[in-house]
């Protein structure tokens, strides 16, 4: 069977700040699953990756919320209880819609660490924003006592930040293999996975990082032999010069104009688009066929060519 990684952006569960709650969460999980269990009917073998954004900050606003009587929680537990709670929503909506359709197929949800490099040139410049804004003498206080980066956050306030590693190694990578080979639907690497780094003693730690969701799912993707890679995001289709009076949606790119257009700069946004462009060019770089780009709700007609972007080798 032809071999799908789906990477659900983790916004895609909040449509906006009236549904937040972890039903709405739920109801809009099932949406996507509707879309997915098509494609798994189709005959695609699947494997799905999630963001997680959101759900880590809500999580880290409760613990700080509720700090004078409870411990706070570490951020990569924070990404460990997200990926259980996340994946339990796309699993249970897709076992309810296999069952609906007759499709005989098991889903599993792997909790998943991603070993990063210790030394990575990202942890000596953090840059990725989390937690709730904090006044200026409380950034302080965590600063001196917890050792957290702080910066100014345009004015609003302060806030923490941790560096945003590259993938190097998914830990449970066999196992994933091995579900996809007995046509399990795997959910992996939710949230870019658990950053962790190997100690001196060769054991694995975790590590207060964030991996980006979209180059996690791509390396996943070249190691599971996927035929394509799958990101859903907000938009239908690839835009050059976003968000400018030049602005044209495009149906196709190739590998080379992507690298030239992300050189070039502007094109893409950052925070937005750029890095799951990145995350195309490392997935055809290792030997993806290609990769598509679409929003949930047109997953099928992106597959079956009538919209998305496509970009291939």
């Amino acid at each position: 069977m032809p071999r799908l990684v789906i990477a659900i952006g983790g916004n895609s569960l909040i449509p906006d700040a009236e549904h937040e709650s972890v039903q709405d969460q739920y109801l809009a999980a099932a949406e996507t699953d509707d879309h997915i269990a098509s494609l798994v009917e189709a005959g695609w073998d699947v494997a799905i990756s999630h963001g997680n954004g959101p759900q880590v900050g809500f999580i880290l606003r409760r613990s700080e919320m509720s700090s004078s009587e409870l411990h706070e929680v570490p951020l990569d537990f924070c990404g460990a209880d997200t990926q259980g709670a996340i994946g339990y929503m796309l699993q249970q909506n897709l076992v309810n819609d296999f069952r609906q359709r007759g499709i005989a197929k098991n889903v599993a949800t792997v909790v998943t660490q991603v070993e990063v490099d210790a030394i990575d040139p990202a942890f000596a410049n953090p840059s990725k924003p989390i937690g709730s804004f904090m006044d200026e003498a409380e950034a302080k206080r965590r600063q001196d006592e917890e050792g957290w980066d702080i910066r100014e956050d345009d004015g609003r306030g302060w806030r923490r930040v941790v560096a945003s590693p590259q993938p190097m190694r998914i830990v449970e990578l066999e196992v994933i293999r091995d579900l996809l080979d007995a046509g399990v639907v795997t959910i992996a690497v939710g949230g870019g996975g658990i950053p962790v780094v190997t100690n001196a003693d060769g054991d694995l730690v975790g590590i207060a990082a964030v991996i980006d969701k979209d180059l996690a799912s791509a390396l996943l993707a070249g190691q599971v032999n996927a035929d394509l890679l799958l990101i859903s995001t907000a938009v239908e289709q690839v835009a050059l010069n976003f968000g400018t009076p030049e602005q044209e949606w495009v149906d196709q790119l190739t590998l080379d104009e992507v690298k030239q257009y992300l050189a070039e700069g502007g094109h893409f946004a950052e925070g937005s688009m750029a890095p799951k462009m990145r995350a195309v060019v490392q997935f055809l770089e290792a030997g993806g066929t290609e990769a598509l780009i679409t929003n949930p709700e047109n997953l099928e007609r992106a597959m079956a060519g009538e919209t998305g972007t496509r970009i291939v080798r």
